[in-house]
């Protein structure tokens, strides 16, 4: 979609950027649970996740809809002497190839009609790793998208990976970054 690109082109064009450097604090406290193979962050913005995915041993692709946002990407891997693939695409029409990633990380893009992609994509005994808001985000005013459609209801993000083993799993109101947020965070593996 046009209007995400420019959306996002504008987000990320300033120098800094707009989430920082630093990755996910989730991913960055389970880090070690995380397979260290062929790795896909979707929605991959300025590259903050996939370049510590990288400096963790994974062979990464960094997909995202805003060539501003993978450029930055790019020059951060660079800063930080790994290397990330970066992949300009649609997440909407993304094709994603089965069998083909031991790990996946989704943070804060939801498409539940993307999610049986995600799983075939996945290798058995892959992993994925998600974060993103509960329907409580809303009433919060801390952030966070403004459609309902973008908001998991409690519980749904273990339904999503029924039939998966789950190997972290919170759901809540958490502290992070100095501002509260509501959220659901799991790491599962196919099975």
């Amino acid at each position: 979609m046009e209007a995400d690109r420019k959306r996002w082109d504008e987000r990320f064009k300033e120098r800094e950027f707009a989430f920082g450097k630093k990755a996910n604090p989730f991913l960055r406290r389970h880090v070690h649970l995380l397979p260290k193979g062929k790795t896909l962050d979707l929605a991959a913005g300025e590259g903050r996740n996939a370049v510590f995915l990288a400096q963790h041993g994974c062979d990464v692709d960094a997909v995202d809809i805003s060539p501003m946002g993978l450029r930055k990407a790019g020059k951060l891997a660079r800063g930080m002497g790994v290397k990330i693939h970066t992949v300009l695409a649609d997440l909407d029409t993304f094709q994603l190839r089965p069998g083909t990633y031991d790990l996946i990380a989704d943070f804060y893009f939801l498409s539940r009609r993307l999610i049986p992609k995600l799983k075939k994509g996945l290798k058995k005994r892959g992993r994925i790793i998600v974060e993103t808001y509960l329907t409580e985000q809303r009433n919060m005013h801390t952030g966070g998208p403004k459609q309902l459609k973008y908001f998991l209801k409690h519980n749904e993000l273990l339904r999503l990976f029924k039939g998966f083993r789950i190997l972290v799993y919170r759901e809540g109101i958490v502290r992070e970054g100095g501002r509260r947020k509501a959220i659901a965070s799991l790491i599962a593996e196919k099975t």
